[in-house]
């Protein structure tokens, strides 16, 4: 996967369902619920779908939802080498690489700005 596109986005939402509910009826993204993980995803036709992490969720590492937050994954087929590139341009690691059970595996960095970047490895998923 040499051109490592974005293909999800994070928001961050005081309450996901209604968050999703929004999305739904003013552009009418597509939304699926997962109840068990307090975790919304949308598809959104004619670009990368995404999801709803809830506020002050904590999801390991240093890093913590906050409000506002968007958070942007970059597809990746091999996230222990790009985190450590990462480092090497200056990066820090925020969330070790992580299982998404039966999905694949995530992890999140901050650029040298401080941007935080998520990155995605979902061999057996189309990513939404």
């Amino acid at each position: 996967m040499a051109n490592h596109p974005i293909v999800h986005i994070d928001l961050s939402a005081d309450n996901t369902g209604a968050a999703g509910q929004f999305y739904n009826e003013l552009f009418d993204w597509k939304i699926m619920a997962f109840p068990e993980m307090n975790y919304c995803t949308f598809a959104a036709e004619g670009g990368p779908g995404g999801g709803f992490n809830q506020i002050g969720i904590d999801l390991g590492g240093t890093f913590q939802v906050s409000a506002g937050s968007v958070l942007i994954y970059v597809a990746t087929d091999d996230i222990d080498a790009t985190l450590a590139r990462a480092e090497e341009l200056g990066g820090k690691r925020l969330l070790e690489k992580t299982e998404i059970p039966g999905m694949g595996w995530y992890a999140i960095f901050a650029d040298p700005t401080g941007n935080q970047i998520g990155l995605l490895d979902m061999p057996q998923q189309s990513v939404a």
